[in-house]
């Protein structure tokens, strides 16, 4: 605490992000980074940045990402907004849409920064609870309020909604911008993508950091018609013109052009995390359905805790979230197959060494 602090700094509970440990020989499994490296191509197109034009500023509007991204899904630049990271993108949505005087919606076990950039901006909110199956019921988002938000797959249950599910929330609240969240769309669930045009409410979110492998980089963008990505730009640019680095740039857009390395890398995890939800079951875990590159997870006579615990004195890091509905779960990220196997060998050592 410090007197020169305003009294928003003294209120606000920052967000807490996964461990990044210095331990070598680790098997990481707390943050839902890949476990392949990123697209030989935007390796290449950063390193051949690396010169003396880093002396210039970078695009102001990105343009060629802008474009490459809009493209690939059939929309124009006009279309696409970028940012450093899909946290910032998300931090302007809230700055430019939510602050109506009524609560902002989402569900109350979700991607828990949604408090903090509440907190941030001053913005009322109200958790929506999750089913006791842990599903969004898209009847429970009706009413007065200044907006929805909903990450799609849920973070960190990984259940995801069908499109269907997401044009009735759309329907369902049309004077006000529907958010989603879609960290983790690309292993498995349906993007919103194809409903820009049809509905001026909604904006999809997206990130480079999970089934692109460049968390390391801090590239997030969203989609939504001209008006909402306009909403964007002022805020943007009335904080910081030039968020996106040269290399940023030009790595991301590289990334966006190389289909077949994208498709393979996440059909790979895609794989894995079948069979290690097949290998967790059959340890006696429950394990939600997850379309993410995660799955949820929590043993019925077993302390998710002290799991946890005892899994970092193998090497071995999960995430346990404290909460009220999270105690007793683990998210465990999709590694590759040996850290998979690892993990399930772990746990079933301690399973074992537990019931002696």
């Amino acid at each position: 605490m410090s007197r020169f602090w305003s009294p928003l700094v003294h209120k606000l509970t920052p967000y807490v992000p996964g461990e990044q440990p210095k331990m070598t020989d680790l098997i990481k499994l707390n943050t839902n980074e890949s476990p392949y490296g990123p697209s030989p191509r935007a390796l290449e197109a950063i390193r051949a940045a690396d010169n003396d034009t880093l002396r210039l500023y970078p695009d102001p509007e990105a343009l060629a990402l802008r474009t490459a991204l809009g493209a690939r899904v059939g929309l124009g630049p006009e279309y696409v907004f970028v940012g450093n990271g899909s946290d910032e993108v998300l931090a302007h949505a809230f700055q430019a849409f939510f602050a109506h005087g009524e609560p902002l919606l989402f569900p109350d076990v979700t991607y828990s920064f949604y408090h903090v950039y509440c907190g941030l901006y001053s913005l009322p909110f109200r958790t929506v609870p999750l089913t006791d199956d842990m599903q969004v019921n898209i009847a429970d988002y009706a009413g007065p309020c200044s907006g929805v938000v909903v990450a799609n797959p849920n973070a960190p249950t990984g259940i995801a909604l069908s499109l269907a599910e997401v044009r009735q929330l759309l329907e369902l609240q049309p004077d006000r911008v529907v958010l989603i969240d879609e960290a983790y769309v690309d292993f498995g669930a349906e993007s919103a993508v194809s409903l820009i045009k049809d509905y001026p409410n909604l904006l999809v979110v997206q990130t480079f950091s999970k089934s692109r492998a460049l968390a390391g980089l801090r590239v997030g963008f969203a989609f939504g018609q001209p008006e909402l990505i306009e909403g964007l730009v002022r805020i943007k640019d009335s904080f910081n013109s030039y968020p996106l680095d040269r290399l940023a740039q030009v790595g991301a857009t590289a990334a966006v052009e190389d289909e077949a390395w994208f498709a393979s890398s996440v059909q790979k995890v895609i794989a894995s995390r079948t069979a290690l939800a097949e290998g967790l079951q059959k340890l006696g875990f429950d394990v939600l359905p997850s379309k993410a590159n995660f799955v949820y997870t929590w043993h019925p006579n077993r302390n998710a805790a002290e799991l946890a615990t005892q899994l970092r004195e193998r090497a071995i890091i999960v995430r346990h979230l404290r909460g009220e509905r999270t105690a007793a779960w683990l998210r465990i990220t999709v590694g590759t197959d040996q850290q998979c196997e690892k993990l399930l060998s772990a746990l079933r050592d301690i399973l074992c060494s537990n019931s002696l």
